[in-house]
């Protein structure tokens, strides 16, 4: 298999599925970017991955803080899971200022919304994942996300197999 990726998610339950498979594979440094539209499940997707490296506590859209960073439970591959939004940033050097590549590099990896807006100041290596509602009125919770792995992330479309494979309603 080969980038992109392509998944159907039903229910939002089925987004937090794969987002935990996702978060499984993540080695400390990895980045995430999350791109869609408002409502197309960023967050859905954020607190998935948040669950299945064992961060307690709910788990929301940081919109207004911009960034929150949670200590991952004892089990992760991470030690610390940094969730940002920069919807409300005004330039690239605001999201630079964030220091979000320099967050990840101790031992922790960084799931960042609206991610295409974040992707200059965070370099070439990112999982970006892109969530659309197709058909918002017709099926409401139906969601296509497309994954495509650059830089570190290019050899590992193949651990993908088994994740789509298994994870609940593959395309």
């Amino acid at each position: 298999m080969s980038w992109p990726v392509t998944w159907t998610s039903d229910s939002p339950g089925a987004t937090r599925e794969l987002a935990g498979r996702v978060a499984a594979r993540c080695r400390p440094g990895d980045v995430v970017l999350l791109v869609g539209d408002l409502g197309a499940g960023k967050t859905v997707f954020a607190q998935g991955f948040a669950a299945s490296l064992g961060v307690p506590g709910p788990v929301t859209s940081p919109t207004f803080a911009l960034v929150r960073q949670y200590r991952c439970g004892e089990d992760s591959p991470v030690g610390a899971l940094i969730h940002a939004d920069v919807y409300r940033t005004g330039s690239l050097d605001e999201v630079a200022d964030l220091a979000l590549a320099e967050l990840v590099e101790e031992d922790a990896v960084a799931v960042v919304e609206w991610g295409e807006l974040a992707a200059p100041a965070l370099g070439d290596s990112a999982l970006e994942i892109t969530l659309v509602a197709p058909d918002p009125i017709g099926a409401p919770a139906r969601r296509v996300l497309t994954l495509t792995g650059r830089g570190r992330w290019a050899d590992r479309s193949d651990m993908f197999d088994a994740l789509l494979e298994d994870a609940e309603g593959p395309t």
